[in-house]
């Protein structure tokens, strides 16, 4: 108790009307039945009505244990800080051409990943992964069903998607991936011939821009034989809940952006769908000079 108090008078820095949310990021690990991931209500459906602080649970040894946790985490980020970018020397970032950010061997590394899908406002898809044969892959697998909820509000449904947990480094603080020194994404996949679409999520500047992301499209050939697919991110566009945006841009690579990357499946066919992932990667491709595939202009163009 006497740690949650510190936790609460340490986060009135950040001011008072953000104090609630300091708080839940402080005490991740002792929450029950966290819904921090997603904010998503259907409609119709009343509000929560418990305090935030009534789902924390006030435990000394687990304050303890998740104190000596993150301690241990800000000190191995303070020695790969040291020793390089990414934890690596200068000389090796920067001759750096091929990197693997997830590959799927243990259920360890399905935990680094969460699956949804249209049930959330009330569809009927449904959706599960699991590891492949020897535990070379992960196999995303379940059904589509275009069927609309009849809730009266919701328009459109019929979908299923597979996206990483958001890095998180010492204390709960926000990490983001530098994607900088890569012009491609790189994948070995199989799949049954249906289109996916490829989001990359990043961390918004203002409120509004939350359901931003960037996509491009995958198309998978089908048949037993794997494929390697090299997208690079000159080819990405940016879309809005849905709809492609007039005003494009590049994804910006830095490490100041990019938080998390999916895959959704929305092509309006109902029936099974399955694809396997072996690994996805970065590729410095040296022959690739297009900077961005889309128009960029300026609308407010003086006359």
């Amino acid at each position: 108790m006497a740690l949650a108090v510190m936790l609460l008078n340490g986060a009135s820095f950040h001011g008072g009307c953000c104090r609630p949310k300091v708080l839940l990021s402080s005490l991740g690990p002792l929450l029950n039945n966290s819904k921090l991931y997603s904010s998503y209500r259907r409609p119709g459906t009343e509000p929560e009505k418990k305090l935030y602080w009534q789902n924390v649970d006030f435990s000394f040894k687990k304050a303890i244990d998740h104190l000596k946790t993150q301690l241990s985490l800000l000190k191995k980020e303070t020695q790969d800080y040291l020793q390089g970018p990414g934890g690596h020397p200068l000389s090796q970032h920067l001759l750096e051409q091929t990197r693997v950010l997830w590959q799927f061997r243990s259920q360890e590394d399905l935990n680094k990943w969460v699956i949804s899908s249209d049930v959330e406002i009330g569809g009927k898809s449904k959706v599960y992964i699991k590891l492949g044969r020897n535990n070379q892959a992960a196999v995303l697998y379940g059904t589509l069903n275009t069927e609309v909820p009849r809730d009266g509000e919701t328009q459109y449904s019929g979908y299923c998607s597979m996206r990483s947990r958001p890095a998180v480094g010492s204390f709960n603080r926000k990490k983001y991936y530098d994607w900088s020194n890569f012009n491609s994404l790189y994948l070995r996949v199989r799949g049954d011939g249906r289109p996916w679409m490829v989001n990359i999520y990043t961390d918004p500047y203002f409120s509004h821009q939350k359901d931003d992301l960037y996509t491009y499209f995958m198309f998978t050939r089908g048949g037993p034989y794997w494929e390697e697919i090299q997208i690079p991110f000159s080819k990405f566009f940016l879309s809005s809940r849905g709809r492609v945006q007039d005003n494009q841009h590049p994804v910006w690579l830095d490490k100041a952006s990019i938080r998390t990357l999916g895959f959704t499946i929305g092509d309006k066919v109902d029936g099974p769908f399955q694809l396997e992932i072996d690994f996805i990667g970065l590729l410095n491709d040296r022959a690739h000079k297009e900077k961005f595939a889309y128009e960029a202009y300026d609308k407010n163009t003086p006359v």
